[in-house]
């Protein structure tokens, strides 16, 4: 009976370390499925004009500190806070989004845009006019605002989103893609 125990014991603490890597990589998972469906919800929210929930989500998002989806979760974020009158702040996501390095085309002609929307609220129209630039060179489908006449008083605000849910499932589908490669190249 001693013997059973003793058995049962080491064979505890030898497997046991061998469980751990799938426990944290299971973690990670859970991590990154929980930062993905909070982005979601941030964009259903702002589609729905209710921004300071969706800000809260995305904030969420980001706490879970998912590095593959923080650039998609800061463009978005920035669009949020243009909608809120928060235009310093929009900026800074905004740049947080652009200043990651990767193949990021649609996530920094969105953040590009929503920088631009943040700079025009602010009257610093020729800064725009680069960002816009710089969003339609990134995807031509993104069209400028007519900035002829200086704006700096705060457009009204709308019920849609910069991001559109194609584009958000896209950019969550890219950033999962990306975190499996990289996490096979690292058990390889």
């Amino acid at each position: 009976m001693n013997m059973r125990i003793l058995i049962l014991f080491l064979a505890f603490f030898l497997l046991f370390p061998l469980l751990s890597p799938a426990t944290a990589d299971t973690s990670t998972q859970d991590s990154f499925n929980n930062a993905g469906a909070l982005y979601s919800k941030s964009v259903d929210l702002a589609n729905e004009g209710k921004y300071q929930e969706a800000l809260n989500a995305a904030d969420e998002a980001l706490a879970l500190n998912m590095s593959s989806l923080k650039p998609l979760i800061q463009a978005n974020r920035a669009g949020i806070l243009v909608m809120l009158s928060r235009y310093d702040e929009a900026i800074s996501a905004a740049d947080a989004a652009i200043s990651t390095t990767g193949n990021l085309t649609t996530t920094y002609s969105i953040a590009y845009y929503n920088k631009g929307d943040a700079l025009r609220h602010l009257g610093r129209i020729d800064e725009a006019r680069v960002a816009f630039a710089k969003a339609q060179e990134l995807d031509p489908s993104l069209s400028p605002p007519d900035m002829s006449m200086p704006f700096t008083t705060p457009l009204p605000v709308t019920k849609k989103s910069p991001l559109s849910t194609i584009a958000s499932f896209a950019g969550i589908g890219c950033a999962a893609a990306v975190y499996i490669g990289l996490r096979l190249k690292k058990s390889n």
